[in-house]
Order: structure tokens, then sequence, then C-alpha cells
């Protein structure tokens, strides 16, 4: 557990997204676009994981998420960091550490065998339990582990991503109607201003980036993938 130092958003958001660059945790390639699992095109696409391997990045990226949710939500607002396989184990290991809390990993599905867990570790009923995947993009999987903790007999009222797309107005919907306030550092938009900072790249991928976070689907549609989703 450590001290938290309050750094402005604005600064904790700026400064991730130049770590996620110096990684080369995230590209732009606008002439030949990522596929998602979702059938979308993409002109970026983003590694978070890659966090792990970089010990400074990491805990200055586990400081700002310690300092986002002490901000936004309080000090002692939860009673278990819990994280979704499997991306969000290792990041809600070293949340809980930070924060001086128990932790517990959730699957995405039962294991099938022994005791059947879905959820792995101790949650005493109606523990108010945050949690934390390394990135979210419509909330779709972040919600499949909340389902899962709250059937557990959990309190989800919180959920937090290191990283959060922000361009999916279904997004804000799901976790509004969910009834989950969701917590981030850094969004693309945030990685687009810093590739345009340091001149990362040539003009017209800088706009193609933009035109695709200004409009996904549309972009999508227009590059060979899905226009909805369904």
């Amino acid at each position: 557990m450590t001290q938290t130092t309050f750094t402005d958003p604005a600064v904790m958001a700026e400064l991730v997204a130049k770590m996620l660059w110096e990684i080369k945790a995230v590209h732009f390639n606008a002439a030949e676009p990522y596929k998602l699992s979702s059938g979308m095109k993409s002109p970026v696409y983003i590694d978070c994981r890659k966090l792990l391997s970089y010990p400074r990045v990491r805990s200055a990226v586990m400081d700002f998420a310690a300092a986002t949710l002490m901000r936004n939500a309080g000090f002692e607002q939860f009673d278990c960091i819990a994280g979704g396989e499997t991306a969000g184990i290792p990041f809600a290991a070293l949340l809980a550490d930070r924060l001086g809390l128990p932790m517990i990993y959730v699957r995405k599905a039962p294991k099938g065998h022994g005791r059947n867990a879905q959820i792995e570790g101790h949650m005493p009923e109606n523990s108010r339990v945050l949690v934390i995947e390394d990135l979210t993009t419509a909330g779709g999987s972040m919600f499949k582990f909340i389902e899962a903790v709250r059937a557990a007999g959990g309190i989800v009222d919180h959920g937090i991503a290191l990283f959060f797309y922000g361009i999916f107005p279904e997004a804000e919907q799901r976790f509004e109607d969910g009834k989950v306030k969701l917590h981030y550092i850094a969004t693309w938009r945030n990685v687009l201003s810093v590739a345009r900072e340091q001149k990362l790249f040539d003009e017209q991928t800088l706009s193609e980036v933009e035109a695709f976070l200004d409009a996904p689907l549309d972009w999508s549609g227009r590059n060979g993938g899905v226009s909805s989703l369904g």
C-alpha cells in the first residue's frame, strides 16, 4: 500500500496516453484497418496487457487508478477488488495492493468441475465490490463479470477501466441502466491528442483516426467492416 498523489485528471490522462505510445501498446493504421472481434474495422488498436511488462509505467498507472477512485468514489467505498478473466486479474491484484483491500477474480463462466466456481477467492455476502478491467469498449464484458458478482451476493456500484474507448453512446447507456458508475483514466481522444502533439503520424492518418472516433460504425462500414453492432 503506497501513498497516493492526487494528480489532475487531465494530466493523468495525458501521461497514460504518452506511456501507451512509449511502450508501443497502441497502433494507428488507416490503410490496413484492424478487424475487431465484433466484425468492426478499426484504424486503431490497443493492447493494455503490455503495461504489465513495464514496472515503472505499471506503477504509475496503478497510482492513477487509485487516485481516480478516491477522488470520484471515495476512500472507504469498497470491501474487495474483482478482476475479470483474464486481463483484469493482474490489475486487480495490483490495485488491491495499492488500496489495501482483498482481491477476488471472476471467471467468464463457471469452471465446470470441483466446486464449479465462477468467483475465486473469499467474498463475504453484501461485500461492496469494485470490478476492474484493463479496457472497456462498450461495457459488455465488464457487465458479465458484474452480473456474476451480484449473483454471488456482492454489491457492485462501481467499475474501473484503465482505458475506455469513449466512442460508443451505448456504453454510457449500459452503465446507466446497470446502475454502475464507470471510472477510467484515458481514452482514444487522449491517445490521438498525444499523437498529434508529437507528430507521430501524417495528417491523413490522424484525420482518418479522428473520423473513426467521431463515427466508428460509419467508418467501419466504409472500410469493409460491420456498420452496426448486433
